[in-house]
């Protein structure tokens, strides 16, 4: 099994990386390749098992635009095969259409997924987060589908919120129960086109919720196996669980 990762050198805001560390250190037999931001990727001439970005600042985002978009055809056309994405934090923003800033700045996206994002530099939305994630809900070659919905932890820290374009074919990846979704507006959370999984949750997301991780790594290939630190792992997800879930457990911040 191959994990790329693109831009760990940028793209490790909030320690997202050890989303991919949970994963390795549960299955040592994966080989990850670090892709650094004047490197060739790895997707360009193979199609690793996932490939994964994660959280960055926002000037980091132009450069990571700038870098991928040599490669946009290739990335959309491993898309539309139904290769594994997993993308955290605002990493999802660099594959939207734009992100549009309060003071009228506008970036273009890879314009891979049909998303506006709207950045507010003066204010910063903090947050716990708790929705479900249906894996049953079938996406293209998806073998690991049929399960119960489950329950997905995590945090928000960002400047931007993202908006839906009209006639997308992407879905909600996560479905929100407290906190918010891609916007305040809306209860849909993250993106799904066919296997790119994109959310603003982090935390990190596989640390903090053992059974995603699992999922991911059977939409990989891996089936039954023991995750780090499981027993630990899940006790601690359920007690978030159950604590987001409270009424009285705040939520901004």
């Amino acid at each position: 099994m191959k994990v790329e990762v693109l831009f760990p050198e940028i793209c490790n805001l909030y320690g997202e990386l050890e989303n991919i560390k949970y994963l390795k250190k549960s299955c040592p037999h994966i080989e990850v390749i670090e892709t650094a931001i004047n490197d060739r990727p790895l997707l360009v001439s193979e199609t690793p098992d996932l490939i994964y970005m994660g959280t960055m600042t926002e000037s980091s985002q132009q450069l990571a635009i700038r870098q991928l978009s040599g490669y946009r055809q290739r990335i959309e056309e491993l898309m539309k095969d139904g290769a594994n994405f997993l993308i955290t934090g605002n990493a999802l923003e660099v594959f939207g259409k734009r992100i549009e800033d309060v003071d009228g700045t506008i970036v273009d996206g890879l314009g891979l997924v049909d998303i506006t994002t709207k950045r507010d530099m003066m204010n910063r939305f903090n947050s716990l987060y708790i929705g479900t994630f249906d894996s049953g809900k079938q996406q293209s070659g998806d073998a690991a589908g049929g399960a119960d919905p489950m329950k997905i932890v995590g945090f928000k820290s960002q400047f931007t919120h993202s908006y839906w374009e009209d006639g997308t074919e992407a879905s909600p990846l996560f479905m929100t129960e407290r906190g918010p979704g891609l916007n305040p507006e809306i209860k849909e959370e993250g993106i799904r086109l066919n296997n790119f999984m994109a959310t603003y949750v982090i935390g990190p997301l596989l640390v903090l919720n053992p059974p995603f991780a699992r999922y991911i790594l059977q939409r990989c290939g891996v089936e039954d196996q023991t995750l780090a630190f499981e027993e630990a792992a899940m006790d601690a997800y359920e007690d978030r669980v159950k604590e987001y879930s409270d009424p009285n457990t705040g939520f901004y911040y």
